[in-house]
């Protein structure tokens, strides 16, 4: 297993969890949820471009 992928995995599930604390937490502000939410997304987009692009 290349070195790239395991980096891959391993920030795709540390930006799940990370969005998962930040909206558990601050449940009641829901535009600072659908932030977090999106940069959790974009964190997710980023970590599968790194994993398909050699």
């Amino acid at each position: 297993m290349e070195l790239s992928i395991l980096g891959a995995a391993i920030g795709a599930g540390l930006a799940a969890i990370g969005v998962g604390i930040g909206i558990g937490i601050q449940a009641v502000m829901l535009i600072a949820a659908a932030l977090i939410e999106g940069v959790g997304l974009f964190a997710l987009v980023i970590c599968i471009l790194a994993l398909f692009t050699k």
